[in-house]
């Protein structure tokens, strides 16, 4: 269900990974990162129509509910099936991608998965501790 040569697979392993504990896993065909708990997904899908609609070159990622409407009224935005319901939202991945968004988006959905003492490292790292 993916390319393990994709350079944009290869630009979200980099990102991802150097969150504090942060490992990846193959999850139902899909990469996913993770520390108890998974933080980002690479690629997804919605159902339209009954049909499915592959988004292969995306990440999905834990937003916050205030923020929720307002990305996903962005073009390459996206509700995922299954974890859509959940405060789970799409971002479509291309070559002009705002890879400090994606960081940004990343950050915020470790730190609602995380746990205490993981966001703590983070923290501490931010500061330069």
């Amino acid at each position: 269900m993916f390319d393990e040569a994709d350079p944009l697979l290869q630009r979200v392993r980099a990102l991802a990974l150097t969150f504090p504990d942060a490992a990846e896993k193959i999850s139902h065909g899909r990469p996913t990162f993770f520390t108890t708990k998974v933080f980002a997904y690479y690629g997804g899908s919605v159902k339209i129509d009954g049909s499915y609609r592959q988004h292969e070159q995306s990440v999905i990622v834990l937003v916050d509910p205030d923020e929720r409407e307002a990305l996903l009224a962005e073009e390459h935005c996206y509700l995922p099936m299954y974890l859509g319901a959940y405060g789970w939202i799409g971002v479509d991945l291309t070559d002009d991608t705002d890879w400090d968004e994606i960081g940004e988006l990343f950050d915020a959905s470790y730190r609602g998965t995380a746990g205490p003492r993981r966001v703590a490292a983070l923290d501490a790292r931010q500061l330069g501790r």
